[in-house]
């Protein structure tokens, strides 16, 4: 193989790791106080998985977090806070993760025009009066 392909591979797996860690916080958020027996066996075995201390098969819990870089440990306490927190909870919890970006972003947009000027590189022109 070569190191592109490799490279591919690698990036792939770490991709198809990444969908289903998502796809079970997914279910365990969605289904957390399911009325259906379908749905609550989709939340157990969601749950199951993400309890489970198995490194038997390439896309455990504890696989998944190895080739993700993340601390199982961690994932465990974050899904079990968000179940505790309820929709209105996550809900919350969602919207301060988006006010951060937004300040992120707007941390980087240039105040003045000095700012600006080193920003771009640009002379700017003294403003025009609007008649």
């Amino acid at each position: 193989m070569k190191a592109n392909d490799t490279d591919n591979y690698e990036r792939s797996q770490r991709e198809l790791a990444d969908g289903v860690l998502k796809q079970a916080q997914r279910d365990l958020q969605r289904f957390h106080s399911a009325p259906s027996s379908i749905e609550r066996e989709l939340y157990l075995e969601a749950y199951r998985w993400v309890m489970s201390d198995d490194f038997s098969w390439p896309f455990s819990f504890l696989n998944v977090c190895e080739s993700l870089n993340i601390v199982p440990e961690d994932i465990r306490r974050d899904l079990k806070d968000q179940q505790s927190l309820g929709a209105l909870g996550r809900w919350a919890q969602r919207c301060a993760q988006g006010v951060k970006r937004v300040e992120e972003l707007l941390g980087r947009v240039p105040r003045n025009r000095q700012q600006l000027k080193r920003a771009k590189g640009v002379i700017l022109k003294p403003d025009l009066p609007l008649t």
